[in-house]
């Protein structure tokens, strides 16, 4: 299955149709009026579209087990056209929509099962996903325009004895969201010299200020401390979840002390120097932080 560990809970919801066409009006009256031979048409196919929803793990390989927290199934009698809709919902890290439509697919063929006695004209169709959000896929916007600096506090870097893969790893992941306009900086751990680049970049009105490194409890271990007497706003939650995420993952997430804030029109985050953990705060927060950007300019949530 595809490795979806790197995605985050959010709330899912995908609603399918199928279409079940009956050759004569007698078995639509024949379903309204409970005289179908092997039942109730529409409640017994909804048990079976309910059974299916919670088994489609089963029956495709590649679906992820999920917690189907919301089924809903509902007819609409169109002439001799039964439309059938299906709609899950869920919260978790991957969508619902093959889900909603092997409920409804289900539905119909069960449809089809319980009436072929009374007419052999049956056709299933239109098996199609009519709706979907949540994830990534909500958050459409462009975001090429948006400029970027990345600054990596570390002693042993800077001094040529160590090389940078949390800032290029940040770089990488950021392009991943199409932001490529991107400043680079490897600096000591030194106090003024962060804040000199906060307030020359900001000045410079970039949207987004990235510092890798510095968030420990080290002597050296200045860059949370300098960035945030020079916030405007903090932004308390956004490393609350960076944390929340990474300790999912690593046991030390905890441990660091990074912030996240904005000044005049500006995003700045101050990450993990490790790797990974830097990788994982982006995952965590990126791409609905953007949406500061807008309204930092002036648009409405």
């Amino acid at each position: 299955m595809v490795d979806i560990t790197h995605k985050t809970n959010t709330l899912r919801e995908a609603t399918a149709q199928a279409v079940v066409k009956v050759s004569s009006l007698d078995t639509i009256n024949a379903i309204l009026n409970h005289t179908v031979p092997k039942g109730d048409v529409f409640a017994m196919s909804k048990a079976v579209g309910l059974l299916g929803v919670k088994n489609t793990p089963l029956i495709l390989a590649d679906c992820h087990p999920i917690p189907i927290e919301f089924t809903g199934i509902e007819y609409e009698i169109n002439g001799l056209e039964i439309q059938v809709k299906c709609t899950i919902k869920t919260i978790y890290k991957t969508g619902v929509e093959v889900e909603a439509m092997h409920g409804a697919s289900v539905v119909a063929l069960n449809m089809y099962d319980m009436l072929k006695p009374i007419d052999k004209g049956i056709e299933i169709h239109s098996i199609k996903l009519l709706s979907k959000k949540g994830g990534k896929s909500d958050f459409k916007k462009n975001f090429e325009q948006v400029s970027a600096v990345v600054i990596v506090c570390s002693d042993t870097i800077s001094e040529g004895k160590g090389e940078d893969k949390a800032g290029k790893a940040i770089i990488e992941k950021l392009k991943e969201y199409g932001i490529g306009n991107c400043v680079y900086h490897i600096i000591p751990d030194d106090f003024d010299n962060i804040q000199k680049l906060v307030n020359e970049y900001t000045k410079q009105e970039k949207d987004l200020i990235v510092f890798t490194g510095g968030t420990g409890v080290s002597p050296r271990d200045n860059t949370p401390d300098a960035v945030l007497p020079l916030l405007d706003k903090t932004l308390d939650g956004v490393m609350e979840t960076a944390r929340a995420y990474g300790q999912e993952r690593m046991p030390y997430a905890m441990l660091s002390r990074g912030v996240a804030g904005v000044k005049d029109k500006s995003i700045i985050l101050t990450l993990p120097g490790s790797t990974n953990g830097a990788k994982e705060s982006l995952a965590a927060i990126f791409p609905p932080i953007l949406h500061i950007l807008g309204v930092l300019k002036g648009e409405r949530h």
